[in-house]
């Protein structure tokens, strides 16, 4: 079971860190003013940055190029070749790109909405009312064409080698990045126990034993697919289904825990939303998922549209939700990447984008791996038990810096709601903020203060997504 132990004194800890030379009120943890026209510039004999380089500013949450651990890659060579798979060259790719694309099911009320406009459409075009078979045939015609057709994987030992060779790398990077936030944010936490839900060849214990392998004592391991979880074991038994565990206490089991009384301390949800059948099952799985949690809910999905929706919507459901666990009534806050509770702005713009993030990795050395790196693109939530203050709120780069000569273009989602496209330079916001931003990448958080409402400019009328052409 989870410890006892609360993420308040963690939190605080971490805050203190970053927060050192001077009360969060004071001068001293204010020295980055806020990105704003008429902000005065920063004092340079401030200690914001603690004698570090401006590169390591504490913002800074980019991880380094990861390497799945050699024994995991060896071990998925090794079950390849035995098996022999015919064409899994062609497989791999049509199955990567198969995932991605991959929606969620239409709800059979939003079918029956749209079922019902075009019948009305339908009717006002036509001069003459069709009978009704013709008219019902009309619509299925159109629903069929228009419609995403969603359909369940079934992971048998065959897919499930396919599934391995295209996503294994990929998602190891994804979530070894999740982790990476809460190390370099909360460097005291240490887990002990973690469940993976929808583990699938068990990406996220490998990433989690390289995380925290000297604190993690228990690894729980669910997948309704009996072949994924008999996969996920050769892998960590190094290709051999009698070889020793090279990390110990993994266990595997088909469903999830009923009893409410058992927690982990870091519950993971990994690629796995998107292959629940309805809204229905995810809410209750997401319910499930966060009473399990004793401190840290992870939630990733692929970088799209539609799964920065199904995170929004999970965020919301735990955030809103009024069902409280009886053991556990700690309150709930979004850990990251939002620095806010509030709807989502990269979801109300004009044109709504999803907030997503990249991570480069190492890919596993098959025959058909051309390139030796390659970038997964992901969206994911951090949700964590606590205060929603006790986190420190920093602006989020929300896109890659645009670095120009004396200035650079920032894209951050601030703690107020809002996205903000910020153009600094040294001149107007000070040299530290100005380096500080320079050297920040896709994913950091930039250590400002947003300035009080009475400080801000009127709010811009265009897009704050659109880049000005002339710089």
């Amino acid at each position: 079971m989870a410890t006892a132990r609360g993420l308040r004194p963690l939190l605080t800890l971490s805050r203190c860190r970053r927060g050192r030379g001077g009360a969060p009120g004071a001068p001293g943890s204010r020295a980055l003013a806020g990105v704003a026209p008429d902000a005065s510039q920063v004092d340079n004999s401030s200690g914001f940055l603690e004698r570090r380089p401006h590169r390591r500013h504490p913002g800074v949450l980019q991880l380094p190029c990861v390497r799945v651990p050699p024994v995991l890659a060896a071990a998925a060579r090794a079950l390849l070749l035995e098996s022999s798979l015919p064409g899994v060259e062609a497989q791999v790719p049509a199955l990567r790109n198969y995932l991605w694309s991959r929606r969620v099911p239409v709800e059979p009320e939003e079918l029956q909405r749209r079922a019902r406009r075009l019948e009305e459409r339908l009717l006002e075009d036509a001069d003459v009312p069709p009978a009704e078979e013709r008219l019902r045939q009309a619509v299925l015609q159109t629903l069929r064409r228009t419609t995403y057709h969603w359909q369940e994987l079934t992971y048998n030992e065959r897919l499930s080698l396919v599934y391995m060779a295209a996503r294994l790398d990929g998602g190891f990077a994804a979530v070894s990045r999740a982790f990476h936030e809460i190390r370099t944010r909360v460097p005291e936490f240490q887990p002990q126990t973690l469940m993976d839900f929808g583990s699938g060849t068990g990406s996220v214990t490998w990433a989690a034993h390289s995380a925290w392998g000297q604190s993690l004592r228990e690894y729980m391991c669910v997948d309704s697919s009996a072949a994924m979880l008999d996969l996920a074991e050769k892998l960590l038994r190094g290709g051999s289904g009698s070889g020793k565990p090279h990390v110990p206490g993994v266990f595997f089991r088909q469903f999830l825990p009923v009893s409410p009384k058992v927690q982990f301390d870091v519950v993971v949800s990994a690629f796995s939303l998107s292959e629940l059948p309805s809204k229905a099952d995810r809410t209750e799985t997401i319910q499930t998922l966060w009473r399990k949690t004793g401190h840290f809910l992870i939630l990733v999905e692929n970088g799209t549209k539609a799964g920065h929706c199904l995170l929004m919507d999970a965020r919301d459901l735990v955030l809103k939700g009024k069902e409280k666990s009886p053991l556990d009534p700690r309150p709930g806050f979004v850990f990251a990447p939002c620095p806010h509770e509030l709807p989502c702005p990269q979801l109300a713009a004009s044109k709504p984008l999803a907030c997503s993030f990249s991570q480069a990795y190492h890919c596993i050395p098959f025959s058909w791996n051309k390139k030796k790196q390659k970038e997964e693109k992901f969206s994911m939530v951090i949700l964590a038990r606590g205060r929603p203050e006790e986190a420190p709120r920093w602006p989020r780069l929300t896109q890659p810096v645009l670095k120009r000569p004396r200035h650079v273009h920032c894209h951050l989602c601030c703690p107020d709601g809002h996205m903000q496209h910020a153009v600094i330079t040294a001149r107007q916001h000070g040299r530290d903020l100005y380096r500080c931003a320079r050297v920040s990448s896709w994913g950091d958080l930039l250590p400002v203060i947003t300035p009080s409402e009475s400080e801000l400019p009127p709010s811009p009328a265009e897009d704050p997504l659109r880049v000005d052409k002339d710089a």
